[in-house]
């Protein structure tokens, strides 16, 4: 009817509201049929809800390691043992992507077998409800290769650690404001280290975290520039050990890069 709401927004209305809890649920009915944007919660009233305690916690181990490997697989079998390579190989800080087949379950396992050893986050996440399935899953964090500010907004209000992709200046900023304690640089810029450092100098309330474009023997660089952490994707992984099963040698880039990460020290802002 005019001025009511259409048949998909009210379904819409219903399914969010089911996600409340019962005073909730009835704070927004009191408001009327037309009240479709629904109250946030508190982080301690959320289900996927964290701690201001490991929001901390979470950066305070990106800044100390500044390096995750970061795992896309063409199979579930191969994503556990390619990871453990990594871990083997020094990595405290890892990311398995929803583009893997098996990606939740994988990750529930090495959470299950690592414990507080190795953090564990989950990328490719694209929307809400892809953070709520990677959290069940056990991800300690959240990586997105684009930024979506209502996803940003939905962890910051429940003190998840949300890494967004950004490509310019502008962007990373935005995503800074929108609560993003860290954000990622991707894909690659022109200028590489060059551009991390100049950004960085103008703009000193950044953390950045360049993914794309960062290589075994350079990742230092990018460091140095200004960067708070980097990610380490096809130089770590190499499609042909991978398909190999050659996990020494991922061990062994392992050993390389965390060398070259080592050299640089923990992250100081």
């Amino acid at each position: 009817s005019r001025g009511g709401l259409s048949v998909a927004e009210k379904m819409l209305a219903r399914k969010s509201l089911s996600l409340l809890a019962p005073a909730s649920r009835r704070a927004v009915a009191a408001a009327g049929s037309r009240a479709i944007h629904l109250p946030s919660r508190e982080a301690k009233d959320s289900r996927w809800g964290k701690t201001a305690e490991d929001f901390e916690r979470v950066q305070k181990i990106f800044k100390q390691h500044r390096a995750c490997a970061v795992l896309r697989t063409p199979t579930a079998e191969a994503a556990p043992k390619a990871m453990q390579a990594a871990v083997d190989g020094g990595f405290k800080i890892v990311e398995f992507t929803l583009t893997t087949p098996g990606c939740l379950d994988s990750l529930t396992n090495f959470r299950a077998k690592h414990g507080s050893n190795v953090m564990v986050g989950c990328g490719t996440i694209m929307d809400i409800e892809d953070c709520q399935n990677a959290l069940d899953a056990g991800s300690e964090f959240i990586v997105a290769p684009v930024f979506v500010p209502e996803v940003v907004n939905w962890c910051r209000e429940r003190n998840v650690v949300i890494i967004p992709g950004c490509t310019t200046p502008s962007e990373l900023y935005a995503a800074y404001k929108a609560g993003a304690p860290i954000q990622k640089l991707f894909p690659g810029v022109a200028g590489g280290a060059n551009f991390v450092k100049a950004v960085s100098a103008a703009l000193p309330m950044l953390r950045i975290n360049p993914t794309s474009g960062v290589e075994l023997d350079n990742a230092h660089e990018f460091l140095n520039g200004g960067a708070c952490s980097v990610g380490l994707v096809g130089c770590l992984f190499p499609p042909d050990a991978i398909a190999s099963g050659n996990w020494d040698q991922i061990t062994a880039n392992a050993k390389t890069v965390l060398d070259n990460v080592a050299k640089c020290g923990p992250y100081k802002k």
